[in-house]
């Protein structure tokens, strides 16, 4: 089973940046999806950004501050976070939907800790 293991997270002063990184325990096959979730104390996982075949997507609430990239060919996901606010405190979770032998598999990150301090 692929582990997906996410480096960069920690505490960061508002307006600071930050690079996360999420790379997979081995090649993976066909992803056709990479992505970055977050889930802050008390609230539910949501979206923060994914890339398909170049294309990104963005919530509102990141977009113009935060940048994801994708290698597929070293199953590796990156997320540049600039302009950092309180609001970005959150647990980062990465995720790669990728082929596997019976179809597609959601791979997912164990969570990296995000703080933001005033």
């Amino acid at each position: 089973q692929v582990q997906l293991v996410e480096s960069g997270g920690g505490l960061v002063q508002a307006g600071g940046s930050l690079r996360l990184s999420c790379a997979a325990s081995r090649s993976l096959f066909s992803i056709s999806v990479m992505g970055w979730y977050r889930q802050a104390p008390g609230k539910q996982r949501e979206l923060v950004a994914t890339i398909t075949d170049g294309n990104t997507n963005y919530a509102e609430s990141v977009k113009g501050r935060f940048t994801i990239s994708g290698d597929n060919a070293r199953s590796t996901v990156y997320l540049q976070m600039n302009s950092m606010g309180l609001e970005d405190t959150a647990v980062y979770f990465c995720y790669i939907r990728h082929r596997g032998t019976w179809g597609p598999i959601n791979s997912w990150g164990q969570g990296t800790q995000v703080t933001v301090s005033s």
